[in-house]
């Protein structure tokens, strides 16, 4: 029997404002680090009984647009209003181009995917002037970068100007993409658009500074200082200009926005010292988050994968309101410890299940197991809890598992 007396878009803004709704939030691809490979959707979709064709919502990662039937059959709460993709989002299948994954699943990606075939038989992205920036393997799951991280190469700071700007064409999409989903679902929408990435690969792969320096980056940081403050104040700028635009278009209808996706730690420690997070990026994330919590009523959204224990109360005083995926098989990133420390502090969107190990190896009864205790962990308190599976749901995993996942996640969620 349905006991549930919320409304998907209520239970979500209890949860991340620290109330207790009637069960905990459910998150099912509301990002690009919270999805799900287009391969195993569509097992998975089979097994529900749903026989509709498959959308690839991005193309880098393979991940599969969720349609509302399978939203309804898993209780998933939120959905997505990632701007870049808001045009394709909004369109039926059939307009998009057919083509086949390695393992022949039928998939249709966005109408100008500029997916090209390599005489090997790899898949590659490339860009518009015709460069191939990614590639992947014959029989592979998703797309890898190809161009190097740690080059060696200087960087310079003049060269990186980012843009202040949305085109007119992507404001009109969002802003129907945006009606659609608050208007006829009841669903909570989280936005994705302007970002910043401070310490994170994508920042430093942009083609306007140079062709990937992590390594110079992270050396700047700690050797030419005004430099490296300047080119990050210039970032902000960018993302407030943007993220401004895109609140016209939107409003009130996202709760919450993506401020960041900053992959700042490793599987063991975090990428540069809790000192220096404080001193040269903090400042950063601080007027950013400032600004949209001035000027719109979202939340803060962040996405960090790694060992980034020692950052999350600077994170916090920065303004940031909501933490994902919550990699707790990282060093230091238990949830028992993680709740102990900031727990009612931020919110943890992510941790429900941990994707390395147990849900490609381990068996249903185990999932199970593991997402119960998580939960009882994460959502033991008075809300501040959105449960989803750390990070995408990859091609190889067992669609039983992940149907025990999102069953034990709905069983055990439910409060008395």
């Amino acid at each position: 029997m349905n006991t549930e007396t919320m409304t998907s878009r209520q239970r979500v803004l209890e949860a991340v404002n620290f109330r207790k709704p009637d069960r905990i939030p459910i998150d099912l691809g509301a990002c690009r680090a919270s999805g799900i490979n287009a391969s195993i959707y569509s097992r998975l979709k089979r097994r529900l009984g749903i026989d509709t064709p498959t959308k690839v919502q991005d193309t880098m990662q393979i991940l599969a647009e969720i349609e509302p039937e399978v939203l309804s059959a898993l209780h998933v709460d939120v959905v997505p209003l990632d701007c870049p993709l808001a045009a394709w989002a909004g369109m039926p299948a059939g307009q998009g181009v057919k083509r086949p994954l390695f393992d022949g699943t039928e998939v249709y990606f966005a109408p100008t995917p500029r997916i090209v075939e390599e005489p090997g038989g790899d898949w590659a992205l490339v860009n518009a002037a015709g460069q191939h920036y990614a590639r992947m393997p014959r029989g592979g799951y998703y797309f890898d970068y190809i161009t190097k991280t740690m080059s060696g190469q200087t960087i310079d700071p003049a060269k990186f100007r980012p843009s202040l700007t949305v085109s007119d064409e992507e404001l009109d999409a969002v802003a129907r993409r945006a009606r659609e989903l608050h208007d006829n679902t009841d669903k909570a929408v989280l936005g994705w658009g302007a970002g910043i990435n401070l310490l994170g690969l994508s920042f430093l792969l942009a083609d306007n500074i140079t062709q990937g320096s992590l390594d110079e980056w992270l050396c700047m940081l700690m050797t030419e200082k005004q430099a490296a403050n300047d080119m990050m104040a210039r970032y902000v700028d960018s993302a407030i200009a943007q993220a401004r635009l895109y609140h016209q278009a939107i409003g009130d209808r996202v709760f919450a926005w993506g401020v960041a996706s900053d992959d700042a730690g490793t599987q063991r420690a975090p990428l540069i010292r809790p000192e220096l997070f404080e001193e040269m990026i903090q400042p950063h994330y601080k007027r950013w988050c400032g600004w949209i919590h001035k000027h719109t009523p979202w939340k803060t959204f962040l996405h960090s994968c790694g060992s980034i224990y020692e950052y999350i109360g600077h994170w916090i005083d920065a303004g940031v309101d909501i933490l994902n995926p919550v990699q707790i098989s990282a060093a230091h990133m238990e949830p028992r410890r993680l709740m102990e420390a900031y727990g009612g502090k931020i919110v943890f969107w992510g941790g429900g299940c941990e994707t390395q190990r147990v849900l490609p190896l381990a068996d249903p009864r185990e999932v199970r197991r593991h997402v119960k205790e998580n939960i009882e962990i994460f959502g033991g308190g008075k809300g501040g809890f959105v449960f989803c599976q750390v990070h995408n749901i990859q091609q190889t995993v067992p669609v039983e598992n992940v149907e025990a996942m999102f069953a034990a996640a709905y069983e055990f969620g439910k409060h008395e």
